[in-house]
């Protein structure tokens, strides 16, 4: 069955040149489009679908998966792309495919019905439901005679049963809502300090002490548990905590997740010593580690971290960025079908590439027994820090460094010749705005403008194709397109990296544009009911229920975002009403945090400002930018900047200037001492002692 309508000319060859093409043919998201020339008559989420649906008398599939996951590629392997298969779920069903990477909320719907049915949950995530859309079975993947024997059984049960499928449909639906439904908590005072050592004492049970992590496998690398726990090491001069965070950042830099010869992240590593990952490779983990990896050059001053930032950003640079300074969504696991073909080496190809260095490359690289991992590959890692194997090596390490460096460019070359795994080039408002995030950190830390005019141009393109006041911010970019309007977290996260630019650049537009888009969040999103923020719009059509996100995972929920947005933006313009919202939120989330600090510690961030002295620091003066750029390059979770080289109406600049004069004000609740010329003699101010 082929579905024809106005396409460009490519797509119109693409369509001649297969037997099959559908309805997801005009979409942009390279997920949706991978399915676009299955024989399954797949339609994109959408009234379309549901009113067929409707019209026709028949169930709905729904199937959710995103381009880099294994499973999904398989099932749509083995499944939807056999005549068969396509055949019975054309005849009997409706089938809507959907990115989960897009569609965040809708995966949230079907994912709870799975859990709720099976108690776990995946990817590819599939649910049959009504034509309303309210689903009453679910579960991940399914081999090809499973899969089908399961949806003639539902089908079966539905014509035999429609009453009780019914009543099913209703009572699985009222169960994800009062899920889903957050109901506000009571607001507890802010914990004592006791209280907050005793509940990092508990969560050191779970840490992996020789290999850094949480115990056990997989590992994911958590960046905002690790945030936290690096703001708490250094605001409480724990040692003990700070070498854990050290550890880790070390283990997975050394580690097989790290491509050692790219650069950038993999999502997990499948066994506790970090060795072998799942290859794939998020915007978001990258992003966030990028921030992670130059805080920790910032307090601890290692070598091994500024380069890890280094090389991330040339791998994002060469991998994952558009012409027009976009940041892509994700690299796939898989290659030629293998999962880790691109990544992995074999030693007759490393000694043809690498010469008379193979041994010494071996021993630096793990090329061994302990670097071996299946059918002869090896996967590339290290035991020890360049500058440390040199000397144990007597080579110069200066020398060494260089020709690891050389070692990496000639595996580059030689790896840009194999067959690259599946990039997915959409980009997301949110994920880009993590990036954004994570480069102004590199630039503070590191000092290289480069990174910094990054984020400028990748912020500059949201905000002009993205983003108006009007329609408000579209969540999707692709080839010129979007088609999705942004939910909560695009917002949140989108208003983050606004003022994380403002903070490095001065720059008051991205201030003025951070309080434009909290205006348009309050107004669309916050509800006065639970005190905080949906995650889609008040008046969205919504599928069974609105959700308020307020758990923080591999990223942070879009409320913690955006109370620690609200705090930061109350201190810089001195608006009240920001600072008693965000204390409301975080008071609100207080007994969780407590309960479960790995599930909530974004909001441990803002504990922690809220229950230590936090410091406005403004400079004004010809030589502001110059000065902030010298304050920045500290660790300074604890302290806000803000200045001007000519003037301004920021409540913390205004009327504070001096001809000829740069002045240092150290503030706190916008009562300021008195001003510095020197850095140094601020830094003793606002020092954490």
């Amino acid at each position: 069955m082929a579905f024809a309508l106005a396409c460009t000319s490519q797509q119109r060859a693409q369509m001649e040149a297969h037997p099959f093409t559908n309805a997801l043919i005009n979409e942009t998201s390279p997920y949706l489009l991978q399915h676009a020339h299955n024989p399954v008559n797949w339609y994109p989420w959408g009234e379309e679908a549901f009113q067929k649906a409707r019209e026709e008398g028949k169930l709905v599939i729904v199937s959710i998966g995103y381009s880099s996951c294994h499973w999904c590629h398989v099932m749509e392997h083995e499944s939807f792309e056999d005549s068969v298969v396509a055949q019975l779920m054309n005849d009997q069903f409706v089938s809507i495919k959907v990115d989960r990477e897009e569609r965040p909320d809708i995966d949230h719907i079907y994912m709870t019905a799975v859990q709720m049915l099976n108690q776990q949950g995946g990817w590819p995530l599939n649910c049959i439901a009504l034509p309303d859309g309210r689903p009453i079975w679910g579960g991940t993947y399914f081999p090809k005679e499973q899969w089908m024997d399961a949806l003639r059984q539902v089908s079966q049960y539905y014509r035999d049963n429609p009453e009780k499928t019914l009543q099913y449909a209703t009572e699985l639906a009222e169960g994800i809502r009062q899920n889903s439904i957050y109901q506000g908590e009571e607001e507890h005072q802010l914990i004592e300090t006791g209280e907050l050592h005793q509940l990092v004492r508990n969560w050191s049970g779970q840490m992996d002490m020789e290999y850094g992590g949480n115990t056990g496998a997989p590992k994911f690398p958590m960046p905002v548990n690790l945030e936290f726990l690096l703001h708490y090491g250094v605001q409480y001069g724990d040692s003990g905590v700070l070498d854990y965070v050290d550890l880790t950042l070390t283990s997975m830099a050394r580690g097989g997740i790290y491509d050692q010869v790219g650069g950038g992240f993999s999502r997990y590593s499948v066994d506790p010593l970090w060795k072998v990952p799942h290859f794939e490779k998020m915007l978001y983990d990258n992003a966030q580690l990028i921030g992670l990896y130059s805080h920790a050059y910032q307090v601890f001053g290692k070598e091994i971290y500024g380069r890890v930032v280094r090389q991330s950003i040339e791998f994002l640079k060469r991998e994952m960025r558009s012409p027009q300074g976009a940041f892509y969504s994700a690299l796939d696991a898989d290659s030629e079908g293998e999962e880790g073909r691109y990544y992995v080496w074999k030693p007759d190809e490393l000694r043809e590439l690498l010469k008379s260095d193979f041994g010494l490359f071996s021993s630096y690289y793990q090329v061994n027994e302990t670097g071996l991992w299946e059918d002869g590959k090896y996967i590339l890692f290290r035991a020890s820090e360049p500058r440390q194997f040199a000397v144990e090596q007597n080579l110069d390490p200066l020398e060494f460094l260089q020709k690891v460096d050389q070692w990496n460019q000639v595996l580059l070359e030689a790896r840009s010749r194999r067959v690259p795994p599946g990039l997915d080039d959409k980009s997301l408002t949110s994920w880009s705005a993590l990036m954004i995030s994570g480069l102004t950190q590199a630039y503070r830390a590191l000092g290289d403008r480069e990174y910094l005019d990054l984020a400028i141009a990748s912020a500059t393109l949201i905000r002009d194709e993205l983003w108006s006041e009007e329609e408000g911010l579209y969540r999707n970019f692709k080839d010129g397109r979007h088609s999705i309007p942004g939910f909560h977290p695009d917002y949140a996260l989108f208003i983050e990296a606004c003022l994380d630019l403002y903070e490095s650049t001065l720059d008051t537009g991205w201030l003025d544009l951070a309080m434009d888009l909290t205006r348009v969040s309050d107004a669309r999103f916050f509800d006065e009911g639970s005190g905080m923020y949906m995650y889609n719009p008040l008046d969205a059509e919504v599928l069974i229920t609105n959700n308020v996100e307020t758990r923080d995972n591999v990223i942070p929920s879009s409320n913690s975002v955006m109370a620690h947005n609200l705090f930061r933006l109350g201190h810089m313009v001195a608006e009240k009403e920001h600072l008693d919202r965000a204390a409301s939120m975080l008071r609100q989330m207080t007994g969780q945090l407590t309960q479960y600090p790995q599930g909530f510690a974004n909001w441990g961030r803002l504990m922690l400002k809220e229950m230590n002295p936090y410091y406005e620091i403004a400079v004004v003066g010809p030589g502001a930018g110059a000065v902030i750029g010298q304050l920045a390059t500290e660790y300074l979770p604890h302290a806000l900047l803000v200045g001007s080289a000519e003037g301004g109406e920021l409540p913390l600049i205004r009327d504070r200037f001096t001809s000829g004069k740069t002045r240092i004000f150290v503030c706190q609740d916008n009562v300021c001492q008195l001003p510095v010329e020197d850095p140094a003699d601020a830094k003793r101010i606002y020092h954490i002692k």
